[in-house]
């Protein structure tokens, strides 16, 4: 994707690990189904050797790509899905002490105590999740429709683990925040040019923001974007932190991720510390 540097996702965990010494740093997240479980395993077992207790591994079914990337990537597109399953357990097991007999080892990763949290922007990684006993993320930033029903499933269906005896949940939202609500609106129109793009399938770096959204968007496109982007929340710290309190009271979750599409990096860094300060105030 031309707008985001997620491709190797490891490699900037290690970065921003290594220039932090308290924060937790994890895949939001790792397409599973695009790798060896067997490699993630070492690649997260050498970032918690190298940072004990600060890394997290998030995955996700979906190959994130089209066909032909996923092709070159050595996979088959057509049963990519189904593989997921098998390989969170696969992960589990190479992080296991008791792995060590096994004659396929994880070298680092054996041992280390790594939370799997499982993705998911539809209802199916939700049962996976409940059924597996793990932490549950959820992609409302992009994928709204099902995240109320998902949440309902996977707290219905838990089945409490060792690592995780309750259900935890995860919810990632859009945060566009500034000093007033008129210039985080303005902000907010890098984010809806992104979605116009993904409608009209002209993927591209993101858009500096307009005066005027009703000069780019027609009426259909207007309605599609806004109602995918329906967990955004918009505005100064007052505002933010008013729809951060309805979400909350509405769906309860025990954790939230923020994503900004701001074409401006330091109005990107301003609308996450607005963000972080709304949440702290709650």
């Amino acid at each position: 994707m031309a707008s985001i540097a997620s491709s190797a996702t490891s490699v900037l965990i290690g970065f921003i690990a290594n220039g932090t010494q308290k924060i937790r740093v994890g895949s939001g997240g790792i397409m599973l189904p695009n790798h060896s479980s067997l490699v993630i395993a070492e690649q997260f077992g050498t970032l918690e050797s190298l940072f004990p207790g600060r890394i997290d591994l998030g995955v996700g079914r979906a190959p994130g790509t089209d066909g032909l990337t996923a092709k070159a990537l050595g996979r088959n597109p057509l049963i990519i899905n189904e593989q997921f399953p098998r390989q969170i357990r696969e992960l589990q097991r190479y992080f296991s002490v008791e792995n060590s007999e096994s004659l396929v080892r994880a070298i680092p990763g054996e041992g280390c105590d790594i939370p799997i949290y499982i993705l998911g922007s539809s209802t199916d990684s939700a049962w996976l999740a409940a059924e597996y006993g793990l932490p549950y993320a959820f992609a409302a930033h992009f994928a709204p429709e099902m995240m109320g029903f998902a949440f309902d499933i996977y707290r219905e269906n838990y089945k409490p683990s060792s690592e995780f005896p309750k259900p935890y949940i995860i919810s990632c939202v859009n945060g566009i925040a500034a000093e007033t609500d008129s210039e985080a609106n303005k902000l907010a129109t890098t984010l809806y040019q992104a979605f116009i793009n993904i409608i009209r399938n002209d993927r591209k770096p993101y858009s500096p923001p307009v005066e005027d959204m009703d000069k780019l968007w027609n009426p259909m496109e207007k309605a599609g974007v806004l109602q995918k982007l329906r967990y955004s929340f918009i505005g100064s710290e007052a505002t933010v932190k008013k729809q951060i309190s309805d979400f909350q009271k509405g769906y309860q979750v025990d954790e939230m991720m923020f994503t900004s599409h701001i074409y401006d990096h330091d109005a990107r860094k301003k609308s996450y510390e607005i963000c972080r300060n709304a949440v702290m105030a709650l």
